[in-house]
């Protein structure tokens, strides 16, 4: 179709546009060509008599063309869409004194319809105002940025406040008479229907939120928890919420307009993690993250003797419903909120054993946890976040540290019980992999770090391998081979350094590699926060970036701030610290005191911008990383946070942390950054599983030896002959109408083919205390004809998975 220049509109006298401050000109602004139409096989039609070139100077197009400007001989033009239609004549190139692009209907019927004009006398402009499929669905902009002057009429005037009264008057009537007489009534039909007509959401992990509410916003929007409180969202990167009661299993939100939505793969090595742990959360530690329950029990110092302390107290406000009341109150909803909108867009959530179960003798409170894991991921998915499930406390220690559930000695494959922690650790990895690869959740928790921080050192890297090589059968066999089956494994380094792990498992599916750099543990320096600024670069860049060519993907499971290691319980009750020269175990010069490094009311600008500039770097050396931690709570003694360089939330409230991690990028210079992307077989594409038979042989399960220990067919062990603790899905009920439904959440267990039972005991055998360090096996390990382990049928029989 051809411009239309031989009828003219009428000279109106257009209100100027409010959409620009440019200077005057002498030259119209020249729009681009057209892209090719999408969605439709049509091919562009060649139509030359088009130019696609800008005339030389133009400018970039704002709004419209020669409608910008006075001069009545450009007269009206015929427009062209970019897109989304079949009428062939669209899809050409617009032209120098064509409107913008897509002003013309884009249904199936406007291939018969009349173009647009931008006359507004034209009968045509106002042709579609009843619906009329000749009217494009964009005029109210057109009309409102051309608005035809209006002659001003006192008669109107006097019309329209006469009305404006007359409604004023009816409102003073009608109001009081709503809330004193038909409220009340209405409220008490409410309360005495059995059927409310509001659907909404019960669970452990329920909003309460009713359907009729909105269900998804942006930055400013108000948020109502499941307690009735609300707040409202603050996002500046354009992330978005959604949560529907009668949809719970709806991936629509974004975290970030740079960070896709969840019902979009997270493309690993080309997307980058910006990520935070959730520490002291639904693992207790006494390092600053939950201090006021440690300080209330001078015993505790580690979660096990915190739960006995606890369980030992029949005081009011005792009992082990205090860590309950800790899931409750110490990380909530507006936590994932605020994560969201300070431009992360993944939590690292450590989990203990005891989510799972506890056996005798264990006393930790056993299964709450979950229930509260279970609320981090309708969360996650509220806010578009995406989930690392980090195996964090496993039974028997994996390194003898106080976040591992007990402080003491190594007992996973390492000691006389080591085995046997391992084959429950093993099954505990099974448990979680079968729930989180269900399809209601594998798009949220899309990394699972299988074992937290062990001893890599005295276990040895062999039975290490050993143990990861059948961890990855157990996961994988949960939730099957290639991209969109479950999540990517994750194993710690073992400190082993990442150089130990290159080119390890080659073809195995979606596996990654966690390092958590700190450098407040080693020796303790007095120099300035400001003489850190490049140590991030130096130090870690160069092997995160070897490592991401030589293992496949590699990312920091946790970091922070601190260049010392002042800090309330920082490593451990009781324990003091190496800067002051307090430390024990050790002989350790003193440094100085810690006040500097802890007084964080008293930093001033000089302290904060050199910590900023410090993360800033770590960021952009590390690549891939989740700051530990998002909070530190406060101190019971002197009402503040103590250790104020590990917390992230913290340092956003007082300037220290970036608003926008994004500013990172480039702060280390020349470190040769990884070029993406990872090979097709790490990220679940061609190849993905097929390891070598060489390979898998030489990692086979269990080891024939552990350390501290010795022959493995001389040391206690399970057989898998126990019932399955399955892990249970939530509850979403909602009322629609008269009925009340139940959303299908799964069953917990992904593939039914995975008919195994759970490692239990050997009744003729003898076995160890599961944390007993060093010992020697029992004499005799088993009576006779017991210590072939025979593995009789399993004793479960797995659900049919229920279909969404």
């Amino acid at each position: 179709m051809y411009p239309n220049n031989n009828a003219h509109s009428q000279d109106i006298p257009y209100d100027p546009l409010p959409l620009t401050q440019d200077a005057p000109r002498d030259s119209i602004y020249s729009d681009l060509p057209s892209p090719h139409a999408s969605g439709f096989d049509t091919p562009p039609v060649e139509m030359s008599y088009f130019s696609d070139t800008p005339p030389p100077g133009a400018a970039q197009p704002r709004f419209l063309g020669a409608a910008l400007y006075d001069d009545p001989s450009n007269g009206y033009r015929d427009s062209f869409a970019s897109q989304n239609t079949q009428n062939t004549f669209r899809t050409a190139p617009s032209v120098v004194t064509s409107s913008v692009y897509a002003l013309n209907n884009d249904t199936p019927q406007a291939e018969q319809s009349a173009t647009y004009h931008d006359d507004p006398n034209d009968p045509e402009y106002n042709s579609g105002r009843d619906g009329n499929l000749n009217s494009p669905r964009y005029l109210a902009e057109k009309r409102s940025a051309y608005a035809i002057p209006r002659v001003k009429s006192k008669r109107g005037l006097i019309i329209a406040g006469s009305i404006l009264a007359a409604a004023i008057v009816l409102v003073a009537i009608v109001v009081p008479i709503y809330f004193v007489v038909i409220k009340p009534k209405s409220s008490s039909s409410d309360n005495s229907s059995g059927s409310p007509s509001s659907p909404t959401s019960t669970s452990t992990s329920s909003s309460g939120q009713p359907a009729s509410d909105v269900v998804t916003g942006g930055n400013g929007s108000t948020i109502t928890m499941e307690d009735g409180t609300t707040f409202t969202y603050l996002n500046p990167f354009g992330g978005t919420w959604y949560w529907d009661p009668q949809d719970p299993f709806n991936n629509n939100a974004q975290a970030q307009s740079w960070t896709l939505p969840l019902n979009q793969t997270f493309r690993f090595g080309i997307d980058k993690i910006f990520g935070v742990n959730l520490g002291g959360w639904l693992t207790t530690e006494p390092v600053s993250y939950a201090p006021a329950l440690y300080q209330k029990y001078p015993t505790a110092i580690d979660e096990w003797t915190l739960s006995e302390a606890m369980a030992a107290d029949t005081s009011p406000g005792g009992g082990l419903s205090q860590l309950e009341t800790h899931y409750q109150t110490f990380i909530t909803e507006q936590d994932f909120a605020e994560i969201a909108g300070a431009g992360l867009n993944f939590v690292r959530i450590p989990l203990p054993y005891w989510a799972i179960e506890v056996r005798s003798g264990e006393p930790f409170l056993p299964k709450t946890s979950w229930t509260y894991f279970l609320k981090a991921i309708q969360w996650a998915r509220k806010y578009g976040l995406r989930i690392n499930l980090d195996f964090h406390a496993l039974p028997g220690s994996q390194n003898g540290w106080n976040h591992s559930g007990k402080f003491g000695s190594i007992n996973v494959l390492y000691g006389p019980m080591g085995i046997a922690n391992a084959q429950r650790s093993l099954d505990y990895i099974r448990i979680l992999a079968e729930f989180i690869s269900q399809p209601e959740y594998q798009d949220v928790v899309v990394i699972f770090g299988i074992t937290n921080e062990p001893q890599g050192t005295p276990i040895g890297q062999d039975a290490l391998s050993r143990y990861y090589m059948q961890a990855y059968d157990n996961v994988r066999e949960a939730s099957g081979i290639g991209a969109g089956k479950g999540p990517f494994i994750s194993y710690h380094d073992g400190f082993l350094g990442l150089p130990q792990w290159a080119g390890w498992l080659p073809n195995a599916d979606r596996i990654a590699l966690d390092d958590h750099p700190y450098i407040c543990f080693d020796g303790q320096s007095s120099a300035p926060m400001s003489s850190y600024a490049q140590t991030p670069c130096t130090t870690w860049g160069g092997m995160m970036n070897t490592s991401m060519n030589a293992f496949g993907f590699t990312a920091a499971g946790e970091f922070s701030n601190a260049v010392t290691d002042c800090g309330l319980y920082l490593n451990g009750v009781g324990l003091g610290t190496r800067y002051e020269g307090t430390y024990t175990p050790g002989t350790w010069p003193v440094i100085g005191s810690c006040t500097p490094w802890t007084d964080w009311q008293s930093w001033n600008s000089t302290m904060k911008s050199s910590i900023e500039q410090f993360v800033l770097a770590s960021m952009d050396a590390l690549q891939n990383w989740f700051f530990w931690t998002w909070k530190i709570g406060n101190s019971s003694t002197s009402g503040v946070v103590e250790s104020p360089q590990w917390s992230y939330q913290l340092g956003l409230q007082n300037g220290w942390m970036p608003a926008d991690p994004r500013v990172a990028s480039g702060t280390c210079a020349n470190q040769g950054i990884w070029s993406p992307p990872l090979q097709a077989w790490q990220t679940g594409g061609a190849g993905a599983g097929q390891i070598a038979a060489a390979v898998t042989s030489s990692y086979t399960w269990p080891p024939a030896q552990i350390s501290n220990a010795g022959a493995v067919s001389l040391l206690p062990s399970y057989t898998p002959t126990g019932t399955v603790a399955t892990l249970p899905p939530p509850t979403f009920t909602y009322s629609s109408g008269h009925a009340v439904k139940t959303a299908s959440a799964g069953d917990g267990w992904e593939n039914p083919s995975d008919t195994a039972g759970g490692m239990v005991g050997i009744a003729s055998c003898s076995y160890l205390n599961p944390w007993i360090g060093t010992a020697a096996p029992p004499s005799p390990l088993c009576s006779s004809g017991a210590a072939a382990r025979a593995v009789p049928a399993p004793l479960i029989t797995p659900v049919a998975r229920h279909q969404s």
